[in-house]
């Protein structure tokens, strides 16, 4: 009896010891579960750079934010190490919505996994790419210091001839470094 006791417990501690290491295995749990590798983003970019897949866009001359990613371009190494908490999952389901149209439509359709303040916190770090005669009042909105005033009159103002029309009128309502983001933000037409 003491020999079936002892064997008993031995099998139950074996059994919880290879169910812990098997959680352990499989990572962390959970929708914003951050990934091994993720990391703080410490690259710098400069005003004269060109939207090219995986760069990111300049942030006004302050400093005080980080360059956002092009969600249609950005890598998923992009994704993983400027975004924090961001997680293999989540790095599928912003490629498996791609091609953005709208701040609107990555909110939409990233919104079905996460929070509406997770996904506030995600357009911290990157962008959907602006189309001047297209783009609704809130992908405008993208560019830092233009409201939501300054968005409905630029969408009045349409169609712009070119991108070089679009930045005339926008340089009207923002500052010289936020008109270097936006140039950024601007989609090849």
């Amino acid at each position: 009896m003491i020999l079936r006791l002892s064997t008993l417990r031995s099998a139950v501690l074996l059994s919880i010891l290879l169910l812990a290491l098997s959680a352990a295995a499989c990572g962390p749990r959970g929708e914003n579960a951050q990934s091994n590798n993720a990391a703080p983003s410490t690259s710098g970019t400069n005003a004269n750079q060109t939207n090219t897949p995986g760069t990111t866009a300049p942030q006004p001359s302050n400093n005080t934010a980080k360059a956002k990613l092009n969600l249609n371009t950005a890598s998923e190494n992009d994704f993983l190490t400027t975004i924090p908490g961001m997680g293999n999952r989540m790095v599928h389901e912003f490629e498996e919505y791609r091609p953005f149209d709208s701040i609107q439509q990555f909110r939409r359709e990233i919104g079905k996994y996460v929070s509406p303040e997770q996904v506030a916190e995600y357009e911290k770090h990157v962008y959907v790419p602006i189309d001047a005669n297209k783009s609704d009042a809130a992908t405008l909105q993208q560019i830092p210091g233009l409201d939501a005033t300054e968005a409905q009159a630029l969408i009045a103002a349409r169609p712009f001839a070119s991108p070089d029309a679009f930045l005339a009128k926008l340089a009207a309502s923002v500052s010289e470094a936020d008109l270097a983001v936006a140039k950024i933000y601007l989609s090849n037409q």
